[in-house]
């Protein structure tokens, strides 16, 4: 007796040209569109599932192929958003050959995002729902790739070519985040700083980050004989 082959949805899909239920990745796109429209503006316990549907203009039936409730979703769309950032960052420092270059670009971005409206309303927003979804308080700020691992591949690589003299890579990511992010951060999340800060502000920030980061950890010349 032969053995049936079994053919996964996606190769069944290739082939046919149509997704099974639940995976076409432009209608997932579609929906999550929507939902981070929604919740921006609402907030998690205003929202609703047929608020989402509205606004990503798909049947409640479609919705819910795609995702089984509101927290599902609102956890899909919450790592969406900080993997494509997370990906764009590591995309661009593998581009860069010089250290300080690489950490000048990677602070600027890292301060437009993290005090942007729409990623302080997301903190806002998980931060409100913590006690009832921790696992998505810790998945948003520690996910198995963020800006810290992506920070401590990029310094691990100079440390390796002997431009970076740091013992523990972890712990030097953690306080270059802490010294580009500056009080910005805090003082945007509490409403103390209302608007983003200037590109100049910020320019500011990242070129005290980077020569307090160098002094501690670039690697030393030697002194002549």
């Amino acid at each position: 007796m032969t053995e049936v082959s079994k053919v996964s949805a996606a190769e069944t899909s290739a082939a046919t040209g149509r997704w099974a239920a639940g995976e076409d990745p432009a209608k997932r796109t579609q929906i999550l569109e929507g939902a981070k429209h929604v919740f921006m503006k609402m907030g998690f316990d205003a929202a609703s599932m047929n608020d989402v549907t509205r606004e990503a203009g798909v049947s409640k039936g479609t919705l819910y192929v795609y995702f089984a409730n509101k927290e599902e979703l609102f956890t899909a769309m919450i790592e969406t958003e900080r993997a494509a950032f997370v990906a764009a960052l590591r995309v661009a420092l593998e581009h860069h050959d010089n250290i300080e270059e690489g950490l000048y670009d990677f602070g600027l971005s890292f301060i437009a995002h993290v005090t942007s409206e729409k990623v302080i309303s997301a903190m806002r927003t998980v931060l409100g729902v913590r006690d009832r979804m921790p696992v998505l308080c810790q998945r948003f700020f520690n996910g198995p790739e963020n800006l810290r691992t992506v920070l401590h591949d990029y310094l691990t690589r100079y440390v390796k070519a002997g431009e970076l003299n740091i013992d523990d890579v972890d712990l030097a990511a953690g306080q270059f985040l802490d010294l580009a992010s500056g009080s910005f951060f805090k003082f945007r999340l509490f409403g103390s700083m209302p608007e983003p800060p200037s590109e100049a502000e910020r320019k500011r920030v990242i070129d005290g980050a980077i020569r307090v980061f160098m002094a501690a950890y670039g690697a030393k010349q030697s002194e002549p004989a």
